[in-house]
């Protein structure tokens, strides 16, 4: 989960739900509040999973996980994909830089700057994984 003020007393939270082996977002989400509802409705509209990996954040277990069940990780051993996502999102998007002025004043932009992040990224990993020894660039898979 990657959080960020939009100014000093409401923040906007943006969710993300990764497949490990791809390394493709699965369901991704910007919201105003950490809500059971919320995150509930991140869960329903992914892939089913068999297993689920989280960190130890509390409203993660009140979540129902069918078919699968939820394993929350005491280190990062089992969640290293969604936060290295999460470390790709703040590296390639500006506004989710972490102390930065470029933050996100306007969800709906955060939400079209997500839509695009996640078509390429996704393009990318799937073209990662079928042609694993070519180099690839975010940039590369740009629609035009």
């Amino acid at each position: 989960m990657i959080h960020f003020h939009r100014d000093e007393k409401k923040r906007i939270y943006l969710v993300t739900a990764v497949d490990r082996e791809t390394g493709c977002i699965v369901g991704w989400r910007v919201l105003w509040q950490r809500t059971q509802t919320s995150f509930q409705a991140l869960i329903d509209s992914s892939p089913k999973a068999k297993q689920s990996f989280s960190d130890e954040f509390p409203l993660y277990g009140t979540l129902v996980y069918y078919p699968g069940k939820l394993t929350v990780s005491d280190g990062k051993e089992d969640t290293f994909s969604v936060e290295g996502v999460n470390a790709q999102l703040r590296h390639d998007l500006a506004r989710l830089v972490r102390r930065s002025r470029c933050f996100s004043r306007c969800p709906q932009a955060l939400v079209r700057t997500m839509r695009l992040f996640v078509f390429c990224h996704n393009s990318r990993q799937l073209y990662k994984h079928q042609f694993p020894k070519y180099a690839t660039h975010l940039i590369d898979f740009v629609p035009t």
